[in-house]
């Protein structure tokens, strides 16, 4: 399944996706999120796969049209969106890093719905165990990763770790989740993103399939810059998901003032930056821009804005009924406040800054 094969209601950034697909994804996300189980949201997942959005190659396919599937997922329920991401994220590794003898069966295990995968880099705090290492001698993993994404319904992932020398996590290893490994669903306690099944996750032996010669593979571009995208058209969706609320909610309720138009302008303002932004960093992606990264940092930096300024607009508008009550408006909003702390863009955007002071003012 490619998203070629899909319907045109995902042709790209701004357009709507299928109502009735992105009804249905939220029901199932509705249940999911009221067990409070942490398990991996399976009755989702199998309606993006049975509407192609899982198994497809991301070979060939427009980056318009990838970021617009997350998007869509993300409207539905920002932690589905999330675990979408990273799938891709760790699709198109297969397809541009992993060598061809490995890659060929796994991808073709995505395409029939047998794998899922994530890319897992976040290192454990103090108390919660020895981060992820390489053994010397064997292509195993021991140790533990962080917010893994997924961790219980994954079968593959890419893991940061450290090689049997390394002081740091450098070396991304490919690793079959499917033994050696133990989650640790206790370790997650917070509301927000709690449907994404970002658990710790403890390595013993797991089998790695494949390691990446290079180190910091995990940062090679346009790849590196590709990923940062997906999470923030994830972004987007759950932004879209407070803009559709919100307006329900004020059409519900009629007699509108000007208040509440001008909260409506407001939000479609935001909206239609993110719409913008999106699509300038999906061609700078396409086109292999030369100035790719900062063109798609700069777009996570104002969809990030945009996001905030829909999250407090709508906040403001609505007042604390939807958010005493619960209900999608209320946990978009919980998961987003949680999401954006993912990456940590200000130490890139100031890097940028101080390399544009230093260089050379045109002539």
């Amino acid at each position: 399944m490619s998203l070629t094969d899909m319907p045109p209601p995902l042709a790209g950034p701004g357009s709507d996706p299928d109502p009735a697909l992105v009804e249905a994804l939220a029901l199932a996300m509705d249940a999911h999120d009221a067990a409070r189980d942490g398990a991996f949201p399976e009755a989702a997942w199998a309606l993006l796969d049975a509407a192609g959005l899982a198994g497809f190659s991301t070979d060939g396919v427009p980056v318009a049209d990838e970021l617009a599937a997350v998007r869509a997922a993300g409207r539905a329920d920002v932690s589905l969106g999330r675990l979408l991401d990273g799938h891709l994220n760790g699709v198109q590794r297969l397809l541009v890093q992993v060598d061809p003898a490995v890659a060929g069966p796994e991808l073709a295990a995505v395409r029939d719905g047998r794998v899922r995968v994530g890319v897992w880099g976040a290192d454990p705090g103090p108390g919660e165990g020895e981060p992820a290492r390489l053994r010397a001698g064997a292509p195993v993993l021991d140790g533990v990763k962080t917010f893994c994404s997924g961790a219980g319904g994954l079968q593959r992932a890419f893991v940061l770790a450290r090689g049997p020398g390394d002081e740091r996590p450098v070396r991304l290893a490919y690793v079959d989740l499917t033994a050696g490994t133990t989650v640790d669903r206790a370790w997650y306690g917070g509301e927000g993103m709690r449907g994404s099944a970002s658990h710790r996750v403890c390595f013993d032996g797991a089998p790695v399939l494949w390691t990446a010669d290079a180190p910091a593979a995990l940062m090679a571009q346009p790849w590196f810059a590709q990923d940062g995208l997906r999470t923030a058209a994830g972004w987007a969706g759950g932004a879209d998901a407070v803009v559709d609320g919100t307006l329900a909610v004020l059409r519900a309720k009629g007699g509108a003032g000007p208040v509440e138009e001008l909260a409506v302008a407001r939000l479609l303002a935001a909206r239609r930056a993110t719409d913008l932004w999106l699509a300038a960093a999906a061609e700078a992606v396409e086109t292999r821009a030369t100035d790719l990264a900062d063109t798609t940092l700069l777009a996570r930096s104002e969809i990030a804005a945009a996001v905030r300024a829909i999250l407090d607009e709508s906040s403001r508008v609505l007042g604390a009924r939807p958010f005493a009550t619960g209900g999608r408006i209320e946990r978009a909003r919980r998961d987003l406040l949680t999401y954006l702390l993912q990456h940590r863009l200000e130490p890139p955007l100031t890097a940028l800054g101080r390399r544009t002071l230093d260089a050379d003012p045109p002539a």
